[in-house]
């Protein structure tokens, strides 16, 4: 559900006001069948939303929309989370263009695969991991007899974590070191950092490997990518539970700009889920003072310029 402004007065229900930001509070939001029936034949209906600006207060309608595309936008509030999702985001790169037959994009998945190797000598991935698969074993394994949590679904993601937490011990020296022992992909890789450095006429082997047969060049990649396999659902694991935790508002930045104080929120990721039909962007910034998201026209040239009108989207505050 979302809430977009509406200038129409017809079918609207009453919301709680909330000084300051407001906030759409989740029970307003049609879940149960009987409140489903409240929306119209459209699948919306409407809401008053007071709002008070500089202790003025002005009532602005929208509508609630059970049926609409949105785009979400995860933003991390540190390091570590972080590199979590450059590596999601870069994997899932890899298994896209890899999955694919035509040359250029096996050389794109290959590019991508060299970033995620740069991420992973970086950052101490591996320790990092095991740390926090350990953690999530010993906080779930207190839940056990929560009887709001299902013991099937509890001992599925235990299990997870316990195999791919063995399977990060069986991993010898540092993650992708066998991508880096590999002196042929090390060579593309460095030509790779010079601007039309991988022309057939610097790396005629490497345009060979490019003609093969479009299995043989996915073999390979399967060869390269299984020794990952481990961190991969490792991080897959810590980001699921990331997402699973959230806690999700429905809020309005009042003329694209939303604040919240610091005390108000503790996570490690936000997300904020925005309607399509707002031709905007968010931009975040957090610190431990304060939370603040404005909403930039998508098409804008100017950096500056702020989304003029009131956007309603869902903000969810994950943690670990």
């Amino acid at each position: 559900m979302t809430a977009v402004p509406n200038d129409s007065l017809n079918g609207s229900i009453a919301c709680s006001v909330i000084c300051g930001n407001p906030i759409i509070d989740n029970p307003l939001i049609p879940e149960t069948p009987d409140e489903q029936d409240a929306l119209d034949a459209d699948g919306k209906t409407e809401i008053f939303i007071c709002i008070f600006d500089q202790h003025k207060a002005r009532f602005e309608l929208f509508t609630l929309r059970k049926d609409f595309a949105v785009i979400c936008y995860e933003h991390p509030l540190n390091e570590r989370i972080r590199t979590l999702l450059r590596l999601e985001d870069l994997f899932k790169r890899i298994d896209f263009f890899s999955a694919k037959d035509s040359p250029m994009q096996h050389h794109a998945s290959l590019m991508t695969l060299f970033e995620a190797l740069e991420i992973t000598t970086r950052a101490d991935i591996k320790s990092d991991l095991l740390q926090e698969l350990e953690r999530q074993k010993q906080f779930l394994e207190g839940m056990r007899k929560n009887p709001n949590i299902s013991e099937t679904a509890l001992e599925n993601v235990l299990e997870n974590i316990q195999s791919t937490f063995r399977s990060m011990l069986e991993i010898s020296g540092k993650v992708g070191e066998h991508l880096r022992d590999n002196e042929w992909l090390m060579t593309i890789k460095q030509r790779s950092s010079i601007p039309g450095g991988v022309c057939e006429f610097d790396l005629p082997s490497y345009h060979y490997w490019l003609s093969l047969d479009p299995a043989l060049r996915r073999k390979d990649f399967n060869e390269w990518l299984a020794p990952l396999l481990p961190i991969r659902n490792a991080f897959g694991i810590v980001l699921y539970l990331l997402r699973s935790s959230g806690k999700t508002m429905q809020c309005i930045a009042q003329h694209g700009i939303f604040q919240q104080p610091s005390s108000e929120y503790m996570a490690h990721m936000l997300r904020v889920s925005v309607n399509e039909d707002f031709p905007c962007v968010p931009e975040i910034s957090a610190n431990k003072y304060a939370l603040n998201i404005r909403f930039i026209p998508s098409q804008s040239g100017q950096r500056i310029k702020v989304y003029e009108k009131d956007v309603a989207f869902e903000l969810t505050f994950c943690n670990l």
